[in-house]
């Protein structure tokens, strides 16, 4: 049994002790390696992937050791259902100070009266705006899928498209956000609350514009800044702060945090809401090893360096988006005013399917993505989405984007010729081989 001492006699007859440790324990002990070889093989799998690959997926981006050794804490073991200085569980001091630290560097970080950084996600953290401010049946105005919202902002398929009535704006010819059509939409329908905020939208949103219409017509304006946080946070794009009641977001993707989300807002009034809307609303125990992490990744957020990363990030994916229409390539809208862009594919006779499976052979990663009045299937669709948060992080610049975007180029020419791709694929691991992740 551990921890039990038993006394053994020596040819001396002088009693020593010796501490038995249980077979339990030591097994406790194991590294994942030790303990489950075929998961230790599988993460090394991946450490190598992500080595050696080139993301391009706008929502990913490469967390820091710190941020990492903060998820991997003995936090992941504790309880703290409630609030700081509110819990329901005993021995939470440590995890109050942690959770206190988050949420007083969010504040710092986004210039903010309240915070909550308990949900576990962006989708969470939308319902649970959702779920404090809206009844089933209320009207939600927001950015179509189609138009480069996202599901959460009312898709059919979603809990909110199906809960909710969803009115959708769209987009102009130019294929930028029609504001007037939001502003007579609104008029029309009486939302409760305008989403602003979008998944694969490249240019800047006018969140003043769309905040001044939710007060004309009496509705809660409710930004979600997933996509953009980091690049707010480095104030490399316009903050929806004192334009939005309520702003959510995650804190991975160009906030380049664990994955999670988090909740902000200015108005007391507000607080009571979202904090039962939260906890006990919609969540049980907040993950407080991954709170740990959020607070470690705000922290990095609020240095100095982090405004050359957000400017950065913003000068790669505009200089990937003009290489990338040098080569032929549609960039929808014209370009980007952020860190992602959507491909229109059709000048190459290739699908988004047929795009990201080729690239993913040549160790480019991407997501397919549907372009304004695509005529392909959701599945398939006529675009790729790729954004700079990632290659960014490896200190990659203006460059290596002109490169990257002749690989693409040379892949999607012949995306069935899998020598083409081979020799792209060396070419890749070799510059990834000079920005390596642990030095990023």
């Amino acid at each position: 049994m551990e921890g039990s001492h038993a006394v053994v006699p020596t040819l001396l007859a002088v009693p020593y002790t010796i501490t038995m440790v249980s077979p339990v324990a030591t097994r406790h002990r194991e590294s994942v390696n030790e303990s489950d070889p075929l998961i230790g093989e599988i993460l090394r799998k991946e450490e190598a992937r992500q080595q050696n690959n080139l993301e391009l997926i706008a929502s990913e981006n490469i967390a820091s050791r710190a941020v990492r050794e903060a998820m991997a804490s003995a936090l992941t073991d504790k309880y703290a259902e409630g609030y700081p200085g509110r819990r329901y569980y005993g021995g939470c001091e440590f995890a109050d100070q942690v959770e206190q630290l988050a949420i007083d560097r969010l504040r710092e970080l986004y210039g903010v009266n309240f915070a909550n950084v308990q949900p576990h996600c962006g989708a969470g953290a939308n319902l649970c705006v959702y779920h404090a401010f809206l009844k089933p049946g209320d009207t939600l105005l927001s950015l179509s899928l189609s138009d480069g919202g996202h599901l959460t902002h009312g898709s059919p398929v979603a809990h909110s498209g199906q809960t909710y009535h969803i009115v959708s704006y769209g987009l102009k010819e130019d294929e930028t956000i029609d504001y007037d059509g939001l502003r007579r939409l609104a008029q029309e329908s009486r939302p409760k609350i305008i989403v602003s905020g979008a998944s694969a939208y490249s240019r800047e949103i006018d969140f003043a514009f769309i905040g001044r219409v939710a007060k004309e017509v009496g509705a809660l304006h409710m930004c979600d800044m997933a996509h953009y946080s980091g690049l707010i946070a480095g104030k490399a794009y316009p903050s929806p702060v004192g334009h939005a009641d309520v702003i959510t977001s995650t804190t991975h993707k160009s906030l380049r945090g664990p994955r999670g989300g988090i909740i902000l807002y200015d108005d007391e009034q507000y607080d009571k809401a979202i904090r039962m809307a939260v906890f006990p609303g919609i969540q049980g125990g907040p993950l407080m090893h991954v709170i740990a992490a959020k607070a470690v990744a705000f922290g990095e957020a609020l240095r100095p360096e982090f405004r050359e990363y957000a400017a950065q990030v913003k000068r790669n994916a505009q200089a990937l988006a003009a290489a990338l229409t040098g080569h032929g390539f549609r960039i929808v809208s014209g370009g980007t005013d952020s860190h992602l862009m959507l491909v229109d594919l059709r000048s190459y006779g290739v699908t988004g399917k047929v795009a990201q499976e080729a690239l993913e052979h040549a160790n480019v990663t991407t997501n397919r993505n549907a372009i304004p009045n695509d005529p392909e299937k959701p599945f398939v669709t006529s675009g790729l989405r790729l954004g700079t948060p990632a290659v960014t992080t490896r200190g990659m610049r203006e460059p290596e984007m002109a490169q990257i975007a002749g690989w693409i180029a040379e892949v999607l020419r012949t995306p069935a010729d899998l020598g083409v791709a081979e020799n792209v694929k060396r070419q890749v691991i070799e510059l990834c081989s000079r920005f390596p992740i642990h030095d990023a």
